[in-house]
């Protein structure tokens, strides 16, 4: 909670303001009943209409300074939420980009989405609560306690011993309430990732005619999120009623001491008149203490789902290094990876490329081909052996300077609802021919013209007014847009007929002769002019050479050869 609140730092002037603000006006309305008092007992008594307009008008300016007060610092709490809000979804927003592959798998997706949107919520509503009700309900409260021991200390005793009552049961009601709304933002978090998973299908639960699989699965999560809510909520349900009752006694019996006092001549009909009225303020105060303490409850498990986000460590921090005799600009030595530390998901990797050079990446599903890239961009490091660029590990290097080496085109890339353009310039600052240049060599500019306004025509999320291999082609143009040190292609030709696929590589090997490409595929005509060959198997390397030479040697690289179509390919 402590981290969160720390963004409210650069607000705390403007929350300092519409602090006095609200005190000013919280005071001015606690001035109140006290005026009324004094009318009923000393200025009625003198008969005089001048007096009683007087503290009449008094009453009038109190309540309209009040009022008055209470809405700028109300309106002021709104605009200090909402940049605290914004500054927190911000810092949080880049954390989530900047975590680790490995943080990002064990948070999951739809955990950072929710954490992003719906805690962020919960924390935003407490803050605007705190300073609106949380300045004004301890004012009201102290104040009208301390008034109400100097109109009349043996009423105000009674009204005392109700407190330790009421502490007790929040303090037990607080203890119950946290863990069940952190179970409830857990089920938050499965039911978002099915909800996102659907969006993602969509298409292929209508063309599977799954609607009733999905509509079961999601109103299992459904289920699971509304229970969850239902015992937070029976729960907190039980705050405003039991501390309306334990007050309602306390006025009861007020009354009943105050009726005894009265008819005794020990007290006055006007001094009940104004302990009641701030028997009822403090009553407004508990109940206002009350909801800032259910939406507490919601706001600290939010909270602290938010820290542990914004408190994870970086796992790939930049590591100084004194660069290796190696002449290679890309070498894998003895690298191995596990995922979960139970088995290596890739096993004793070395290979080395000089520059210009291209790395071919094949093998079957789950033979580690994309694993083998996350370890080249450093999504994760190596549990063992140690991946260099140009003599340097990789850790060595900074991650603007890591990334600015590459460019890559990955299996599960995306598109975003903008223009083409955009699209392939990716927010960087590429002129319009570069970004041409990089759609023709990729063979993407004739289909490009044919659209309506050409370049500047609009994609749909993800780019589902694009066909597979058009899509393919644009995010080859985006890898390829700044001319990138190293290219990496993971499957990225894969919906890309044998033609087309061939003209790409052509055109690549013909205007990029500088940059070190890296491609994966199931296809071996798209490795097959690589230098280097890897064929993966189950995390191991079971054969490495050029085309040629693993088709003498590798026979299960010679089975898949001779499978796609006959060993004969179209250059």
């Amino acid at each position: 909670m402590k981290h969160v609140l720390s963004f409210l730092r650069p607000q705390k002037n403007k929350m300092l303001l519409g602090l006095c603000i609200k005190i000013a006006g919280t005071v001015a309305e606690l001035f109140l009943p006290v005026i009324l008092t004094h009318i009923l007992e000393r200025v009625i008594e003198k008969q005089s209409a001048m007096h009683i307009l007087f503290f009449g008008a008094l009453m009038i300016l109190c309540a309209a300074f009040a009022c008055a007060a209470n809405i700028i610092a109300n309106r002021m709490a709104a605009k200090t939420s909402m940049l605290f809000s914004k500054e927190l979804r911000s810092a949080l927003f880049q954390k989530t980009l900047a975590l680790s592959a490995a943080d990002v798998d064990r948070f999951t997706i739809p955990s950072l989405e929710s954490r992003i949107t719906t805690d962020t919520y919960n924390v935003h509503n407490f803050i605007s609560m705190m300073q609106r009700m949380g300045v004004r309900a301890p004012i009201l409260f102290v104040g009208g306690m301390t008034v109400s021991f100097i109109l009349d200390a043996r009423l105000a005793l009674v009204m005392l011993c109700t407190l330790p009552f009421i502490f007790v049961f929040v303090t037990m009601l607080s203890r119950k309430t946290t863990p069940l709304y952190r179970n409830v933002q857990a089920s938050v978090d499965s039911m978002t990732r099915v909800v996102r998973e659907d969006a993602q299908g969509i298409r292929v639960i209508k063309a599977l005619s799954k609607n009733d699989y999905e509509n079961r699965r999601f109103a299992k999560e459904n289920e699971r999120l509304s229970l969850a809510e239902r015992k937070a909520g029976f729960v907190a349900a039980a705050t405003h009623p039991t501390m309306t009752l334990i007050m309602n006694l306390g006025i009861t019996f007020v009354v009943l001491l105050s009726a005894y006092l009265v008819h005794g001549g020990k007290s006055s009909s006007a001094t009940v008149i104004a302990f009641l009225q701030y028997f009822t303020l403090i009553s407004m105060a508990m109940m206002a203490l009350s909801r800032m303490f259910v939406m507490y409850t919601k706001c600290a498990a939010s909270a602290g789902r938010i820290a542990k986000v914004l408190a994870t460590p970086d796992r790939l921090p930049q590591t100084e290094q004194t660069p290796k005799k190696d002449t290679a600009h890309i070498t894998f030595d003895g690298v191995s990876f596990s995922y979960f530390g139970k088995r290596n998901n890739l096993q004793n990797v070395s290979f080395s490329l000089s520059r210009g050079e291209s790395l071919g990446i094949i093998g079957a599903t789950g033979s580690g081909k994309s694993t083998l890239i996350s370890l080249l961009l450093r999504f994760y490091d190596p549990t063992a052996g140690e991946v260099r660029i140009n003599g340097l590990p990789l850790s060595a290097y900074s991650k603007e300077t890591l990334s600015a080496m590459f460019g890559v085109a990955l299996q599960n890339d995306f598109l975003y609802a903008d223009t083409i353009e955009e699209n392939i310039r990716f927010g960087r600052p590429l002129s319009k021919e570069a970004v041409q240049k990089a759609a023709e060599i990729a063979q993407a500019h004739d289909f490009i013209c044919e659209k309506e306004g050409g370049y500047d025509f609009v994609l749909s999320a993800k780019g589902t007014n694009l066909s597979g291999g058009q899509k393919q082609r644009l995010l080859i143009a985006r890898a390829i847009a700044d001319n990138p040190e190293i290219l990496i292609l993971d499957d990225a030709s894969s919906a890309l007929d044998y033609k087309t696929d061939a003209a790409v590589r052509k055109a690549l090997k013909e205007h990029l002769p500088s940059t070190t490409t890296v491609v994966v595929a199931q296809r071996v005509s798209s490795v097959k002019d690589c230098n280097l060959i890897l064929v993966l198997d189950q995390g191991e390397v079971i054969g490495q050479g050029t085309h040629k030479e693993l088709l003498s040697e590798c026979l299960p690289y010679k089975e898949i050869s001779d499978s796609q179509m006959g060993g004969a390919f179209l250059d």
